[in-house]
């Protein structure tokens, strides 16, 4: 997974592995930072009421995909590792996007700069 900012999105874009994983049409994922309401790099919340749809699940290997909670409808990739970025959005289809990658707080110091503004 590659992150980057470009022209006021916040981009994600995707490997064919995580494509398949988290069954993702679109190698390409911008959000208008405008958008992005608040960046975190605690452990997120989940529970066993969530349902999966479409995604792929093995507990404590990957949980990937579309998931829909009491919280809204989420977009989750995470693997063992424990390097979360959270993501809170406004006025999108998804209420959060939760990922792990290895730069986690890095983007969290960046994200959280760029719509403090």
């Amino acid at each position: 997974m590659n992150l980057s900012i470009i022209d006021d999105k916040f981009q994600i874009e995707f490997t064919l592995k995580e494509q398949l994983l988290a069954v993702r049409l679109n190698k390409l994922w911008q959000i208008p930072l405008a958008h992005i309401e608040q960046v975190m790099t605690a452990e997120p919340q989940s529970n066993w009421r969530e349902l999966r749809a479409p995604g792929s699940f093995v507990p404590k290997v990957i949980k990937a995909g579309t998931y829909y909670t009491n919280r809204g409808k989420e977009f989750w990739y995470v693997n063992r590792e424990t390097n979360y970025l959270t993501i809170e959005l406004l006025d999108q289809s998804y209420k959060r996007i939760i990922i792990t990658v290895d730069n986690n707080e890095s983007w969290q110091q960046t994200l959280a700069q760029i719509i403090a503004v």
